[in-house]
């Protein structure tokens, strides 16, 4: 049997789809929410801090700070293919926060983008089979995409 918890973080953040056929290949932008879901066994060690948690969850929340909300948090998420995209944010200079990646950053790319930033450090020192197991970003409130391991 395993357990699952979930801690999201949200951020305002920019993109567009340039080869979309509707209005999502215009520069705009989302309130994201970016949801890690967790599992494994709680941790039966006596006595330490995570006893009965599977990871305490301003573990997690500390993580997902450090690497989504830090990089993504207002600034605007470009495909690196955008050359149009590229050059008008190129313009604004050196304050603009721009972050380059090479996909179309969908919902469902940003999801699995998301879950090999956190990935690596999901980790626990109590044995407890803890693992990332999926990760959710939500683009609207009626608008979610998941990645499971």
């Amino acid at each position: 049997m395993t357990t699952r918890i979930r801690r999201w973080i949200e951020t305002d953040t920019g993109h567009r789809v340039p080869n979309h056929m509707s209005k999502c290949r215009h520069i705009h932008g989302h309130r994201y929410r970016w949801e890690a879901e967790l599992e494994g066994d709680v941790v039966s060690t006596r006595g330490v801090s995570e006893e009965g948690m599977l990871m305490d969850f301003s573990d997690v929340s500390a993580i997902l700070t450090k690497y989504i909300h830090d990089v993504v948090d207002h600034s605007f998420i470009v495909y690196e293919g955008d050359n149009d995209a590229i050059e008008a944010l190129s313009s604004m200079g050196d304050s603009h926060r721009t972050v380059i990646v090479p996909f179309i950053p969908t919902a469902e790319n940003l999801a699995r983008w998301a879950f090999e930033q956190i990935d690596k450090h999901i980790t626990s020192s109590y044995g407890n089979n803890l693992r990332l197991h999926s990760f959710h970003v939500r683009e609207t409130p009626k608008s979610w995409a998941t990645w499971i391991r």
